[in-house]
């Protein structure tokens, strides 16, 4: 069964947590906020969690070891590694961190369609990209700062996203100041012979919103 999971970022962070102690989903989603992995693992919503910890379950990568009773809470099932969960996470991580994947992020595929708008438009959403990246990039810092005390090792996300901020910022920069400047531009007229290369029939309806 465990060859059939697709192993997921959300999969891999419960494997990874049961890896310490048994604990219950609350338990495991207040950790990762805790400890700031909610900024890489998407697990905001407590029904993907739960949804995943069932299809692990059922994988039999993890077991069930208790059930607990709290008059101020409602019932708790505690899970815990199995064996194979073991290896699975292991053999997962390995991969996850070796293997490149397309993983398909939305900046790439709105910039792969950046002509349907004028240069212009274009320079003025970048630009108001880069000021929210400029903000993350100093939440970043100022969270690395806060966690210098801690092993490296186990800050290596934060490293990561904050190198991957300071990028695409670098890169935005320069291509808005390409925009701004004319050495990056376009026109429908321009583009037209590239676009009826390809459509069918020769058709072109390109038009730039002003």
């Amino acid at each position: 069964m465990e060859s059939d999971f697709r192993p997921s970022p959300l999969a891999l962070a419960v494997l990874s947590l049961l890896h310490a102690a048994p604990l219950h989903p609350y338990a495991m989603q207040r950790l990762l906020r805790e400890w700031g992995k909610d900024a890489v693992v998407n697990v905001g919503q407590r029904a993907n969690l739960y949804k995943t910890i069932r299809r692990l379950l059922d994988a039999g990568l993890i077991a069930v070891r208790q059930t607990e009773r709290d008059q101020q809470y409602p019932e708790r099932t505690v899970y815990e590694l199995t064996d194979a969960g073991s290896k699975a996470t292991l053999d997962w991580l390995t991969d996850m961190l070796a293997r490149p994947r397309s993983e398909f992020p939305q900046f790439p595929a709105a910039l792969s369609f950046i002509m349907l708008l004028t240069p212009a438009r274009a320079a003025a959403m970048l630009e108001q990209r880069a000021v929210t990246l400029r903000g993350q990039l100093e939440a970043a810092d100022a969270s690395l700062r806060s966690a210098r005390d801690l092993p490296r090792a186990v800050t290596m996300d934060d490293e990561y996203q904050r190198a991957m901020l300071a990028a695409e910022l670098g890169w935005l920069d320069n291509v808005v100041a390409d925009l701004r400047s004319g050495a990056l531009t376009w026109t429908p007229e321009e583009l037209a012979p590239f676009a009826r290369a390809s459509l069918p029939g020769g058709a072109l309806a390109l038009r730039l919103p002003g």
